[in-house]
């Protein structure tokens, strides 16, 4: 059985891949600040501001590395070159979530997996360092996921929205921004996929099809049944359309695997009760 060692696995994504790959591997993560993981013999505190995981590495030896740390922090940078030493050293697979992000530099196309990356965001461009030190790793030995942004049931993004909504503040959206989408839920079905099949190179993971992001949230909105109509920011970065997606071309998954912004929303919406 794999052992699989999530770092960042207090997060969204790192407790949803826990949930999703938990009954079929051993399986370990990390938490930061949160104390309810204090107690569970599974998790291990770490913080990449002010620990190296070079004991927590040690103590699991992991098969398979899964990065779903989160921040703009520099530290972050170090301590990816402390996970691919590692895995270098111990023959384990390092997967790593990265983003869209890393072509947010490019507004006029979409962006498969082997285009040149260009970022104009601090996030993006963390991403990218990140990424090209990866790509240097020996062929089958590393996985990077590029994820579009992120909804579902319980996403941070959801909250936001129903936060902004509920104490009336202006929520931002992006008239002239086309995206792709996911959900946690599509994402860890990729992701447990990837790891049993031992697939390696870069993955886009986000919907074949694209959206305006304010048609996208117009359309939560209106499955969210709210009662109060929603404070819009629009927020124009140009007078034409940009685009910030990641869409597959050569390392497809299976079609039972991909997905459309439709069923996006519908996985989004599933467990929300309305409001009467």
């Amino acid at each position: 059985m794999k052992r699989i060692l999530i770092f960042g696995g207090s997060g969204f994504l790192g407790r949803a891949l826990y949930r999703e790959l938990h009954p079929y591997f051993d399986v370990y993560a990390t938490y930061c600040s949160q104390e309810q993981y204090a107690t569970n013999k599974r998790y291990f505190s770490y913080d990449f501001r002010e620990d190296s995981p070079t004991a927590i590495l040690r103590t699991v030896m992991p098969d398979v590395i899964i990065s779903a740390l989160r921040g703009n922090a520099q530290e972050q940078y170090v301590a990816h070159d402390i996970l691919i030493d590692f895995a270098h050293l111990h023959e384990s697979k390092l997967l790593f979530l990265s983003s869209a992000n890393v072509f947010d530099g490019f507004w006029h196309y979409p962006s498969y997996e082997h285009d040149k990356t260009f970022s104009e965001s601090v996030y993006g461009l963390l991403k990218i360092q990140i990424e090209n030190k990866i790509i240097r790793m020996p062929p089958f030995s590393w996985a990077i996921a590029r994820l579009p942004m992120v909804f579902g049931a319980n996403s941070p993004r959801l909250f936001e929205l129903k936060n902004a909504i509920e104490k009336k503040k202006p929520y931002e959206i992006f008239p002239n921004t086309v995206i792709n989408l996911t959900t946690d839920y599509f994402i860890t079905q990729q992701l447990h996929y990837i790891i049993n099949r031992n697939l390696w190179g870069i993955f886009h993971l986000g919907s074949t099809d694209l959206i305006h992001h304010d048609e996208f949230i117009f359309q939560l909105v209106d499955g969210l049944h709210v009662k109060e109509k929603p404070i819009y920011k629009h927020v124009y970065a140009s007078n034409h359309d940009r685009y910030i997606v990641a869409l597959p071309k050569d390392n497809t998954l299976p079609k039972h695997l991909s997905y459309r912004c439709e069923e996006v929303l519908a996985e989004t919406l599933r467990k929300m009760p309305k409001n009467k």
